[in-house]
């Protein structure tokens, strides 16, 4: 239910667009003033890492997106992991895709002809998302960033109250959906603690409303409050879904949150470690997934991070995921490079060729063989299948990256009727 137009361009020349001097970095939950934003910004672009932030000030917003979306350098293209999710579904054009979100003029313009909005979602103004890039080893006064990542802002009101889940959730009837994909929980976070705590319980009685025969998956994304978090994994939105996305970053914190297994861990340095990673997965669907004697849906979570993807499954529900995982790799390395196919001049691998399977138990030792790329493990009545990326050497394109794997997974993962 998140859909906005993002403008994506570089950080560095955006802030320079700004009369912005380059400064120390610093992290803001939430960005004030355009200072805020200039610390920020560094603060991420340091440590090579994704973020979103909320811009608080409306005037300013306006002001700065105005500022980037006229920008020569700046590209416009469909935004929000939901519009990005159903635009990506809709290139295969076998499939027809309902979206609700905030859908402007700018947007509606930009969307697929296989992407259906009704009537309720469109709006008279666009909502903006900017979206500040940086390459790899590129400076901004000493400041140097190790990866090509990128820094989200925005000030949307609209997607922050979920306002078109509703909507969504009332056109379904008609639809008639064979999957259902929601995101844009973390939008919430620009909300008062009481206005977002009251829509959250609004919006699970929304999803709890959607047939139970409907497979339904949550796109996670970049947050900052660990209460919210934790309220969207304990109590409420996760035993409704069936299949959750995410990367590393929003594992970590989702560990941290929850005080999980290896939450003390501050911050992941470089390629995040297969068998934490692993561990985190298993205790997610262990402690939160379906069991014998516990109500709740969950029972696959696709997790993606530049070097390597992973999917875990409980058994028996869930088929054909290594092609599943191997899809959403291939999706990584093609939208990246914005090629058709692999071009193997273009890309390399980063993914450890050995690895071990966990920290917390007697673990396996893995070695990658190149004519079987997806290895697949088992622990618990939970499979584990790995797949190393081809991670594109020069990326013109880092945004909706993590949609994209995920729904291509999605289209290749088949989910049993229970």
């Amino acid at each position: 239910v998140n859909a906005c137009v993002d403008v994506v361009l570089s950080g560095v020349k955006l802030l320079e667009a700004l009369g912005l001097e380059p400064g120390d970095g610093k992290n803001h939950a939430v960005l004030n003033s355009r200072q805020d934003l200039k610390e920020a910004f560094a603060h991420f672009m340091e440590r090579g890492a994704a973020a979103e932030r909320f811009f608080s000030d409306a005037v300013a917003f306006q002001d700065i997106a105005r500022t980037a979306s006229e920008h020569p350098a700046a590209q416009l293209y469909v935004g929000g992991n939901a519009a990005l999710i159903g635009q990506k579904l809709a290139t295969n054009p076998d499939l027809k895709i309902l979206l609700c979100g905030p859908v402007g003029p700018k947007l509606h313009e930009l969307l697929d002809d296989n992407v259906v909005v009704p009537p309720e979602s469109m709006q008279e103004r666009d909502e903006f998302h900017l979206i500040l890039e940086y390459q790899a080893g590129e400076q901004w006064g000493r400041v140097r960033a190790p990866a090509a990542n990128r820094f989200i802002f925005s000030h949307d009101l609209s997607n922050g109250a979920l306002n078109m889940l509703e909507v969504f959730v009332s056109s379904l009837d008609e639809f008639q959906p064979d999957l259902v994909v929601l995101s844009g929980l973390h939008m919430m976070e620009g909300q008062s603690k009481e206005m977002r705590q009251r829509r959250l319980i609004e919006a699970v009685a929304s999803i709890s409303d959607i047939p139970t025969d409907i497979p339904i998956h949550l796109e996670l994304a970049s947050m900052t409050d660990q209460d919210f978090m934790s309220n969207i994994m304990h109590q409420q939105v996760f035993p409704l879904v069936n299949s959750i996305g995410l990367n590393e970053q929003e594992l970590l914190f989702l560990t941290q949150s929850a005080s999980g297994p290896h939450a003390s861990l501050a911050s992941w340095s470089g390629i995040p470690d297969v068998g934490v990673v692993s561990d985190i997965l298993f205790w997610i669907l262990k402690e939160h997934g379906k069991t014998a004697d516990r109500a709740s849906d969950l029972t696959r979570i696709h997790f993606h991070t530049l070097a390597y993807h992973i999917l875990v499954t409980v058994d028996g529900h869930w088929g054909n995921q290594a092609a599943a995982v191997a899809a959403g790799a291939r999706a990584a390395g093609t939208q990246a490079c914005a090629t058709d196919t692999i071009d193997t001049s273009k890309v390399f691998l980063k993914a450890p060729l050995e690895f071990v399977t966990s920290h917390t138990e007697a673990p396996s030792k893995i070695s990658l063989n190149p004519d079987e790329p997806v290895v697949h493990w088992h622990r618990g009545g939970i499979s584990f299948h790995f797949t190393p990326v081809l991670v594109c050497k020069d990326p013109v394109r880092t945004v909706g990256l993590g949609d994209a794997i995920s729904a291509e997974g999605l289209l290749y993962s088949e989910a049993y009727p229970q």
